[in-house]
């Protein structure tokens, strides 16, 4: 398959690009600059802006581009880059997709848990509507971006990501050196739920929504069994053989993270309930295996 890709730089789409083009498919990275390769699609999300004739022959895009949701202390100039990049990323792509003579069979768009909000201790799956504030309402708009390829019949679908689990980057890859340095512990009372995928799931999940034709609409990319922030931190001092005595009290993280805090905080149980009925197989079901395979 011909297939494009946005966010060809990031934790996911690095590891998507290696994983299609080792089977073979063909890849077209979209990029933020004029294009300097063959493989390169320029495109600017701020200006909406696409090379519609780079699209041309893809049989799916898969959209990963966004600003880094925990990378930096939220101002209101931050918060709006969070969401502008997002939001108008994804309608500029939605938009290029519907106005091909012949589109792309399939448009996989990031989306996150974030969604949901925080819910405590309740269930979650893709039926579950979204929560309140900032993030929520960022997801809601993000997936609302997609209306263009979803009118121009192209099969649309939200990836909704979890805490994605590997030591190259993202929030889990700056948990590796605390805790392996004995500094890792509970952030607030540990009793909030994460919910975690592992890289390789992660790629594999994508992978199989661009090749499963019944799945569209949301579809939500965590492991089945989601943990406590307690039971990450003890799997985390398990599988590094390293104590996990610190605890962050929530006061600290506010002054520290400002408005982000909530988010880390929140707690979204959420389960994978149409990846798993669509046949899909998960290789590290538990934070400790998926924590493993992060390590290899």
């Amino acid at each position: 398959m011909r297939i494009a890709v946005t966010g060809s730089t990031g934790l996911i789409g690095t590891a998507l690009v290696h994983s299609l083009r080792a089977d073979g498919h063909e890849v077209v990275r979209l990029v933020r600059r004029p294009a300097r390769a063959g493989d390169e699609v320029e495109w600017d999300p701020d200006r909406q802006y696409v090379d519609v004739a780079g699209l041309v022959g893809c049989d799916g895009v898969v959209h990963l581009a966004g600003a880094g949701i925990a990378g930096r202390r939220w101002t209101d100039a931050y918060k709006r880059q969070i969401r502008d990049s997002r939001v108008l990323g994804t309608a500029a792509i939605a938009e290029a997709v519907a106005s091909l003579a012949e589109p792309p069979r399939v448009l996989v768009c990031g989306s996150a848990v974030g969604f949901y909000g925080d819910c405590g201790d309740r269930v979650l799956d893709e039926n579950s509507p979204p929560g309140d504030g900032f993030l929520p309402k960022v997801c809601v708009e993000w997936e609302e971006a997609a209306a263009a390829a979803e009118e121009a019949g192209v099969r649309t679908a939200f990836a909704r990501t979890g805490l994605v689990v590997s030591r190259r980057g993202g929030a889990w890859g700056r948990m590796f050196p605390l805790f392996k340095a004995g500094l890792g512990g509970r952030l607030g009372h540990g009793r909030q739920y994460w919910s975690f995928i592992a890289l390789h799931d992660e790629i594999a999940a994508l992978r199989h929504i661009l090749d499963t034709e019944s799945l569209s609409g949301p579809v939500n990319l965590t492991a089945p069994n989601p943990v406590t922030n307690a039971e990450v931190t003890a799997a985390m001092g398990r599988v590094l053989h390293r104590p996990t005595l610190f605890t962050a009290p929530p006061p600290a993280l506010r002054v520290v993270m400002g408005e982000l805090a909530a988010e880390v905080l929140g707690s979204q149980r959420v389960l994978p309930k149409r990846l798993l009925a669509s046949g899909f197989t998960f290789a590290f079901p538990t934070v400790d295996e998926a924590i493993r395979a992060a390590l290899r």
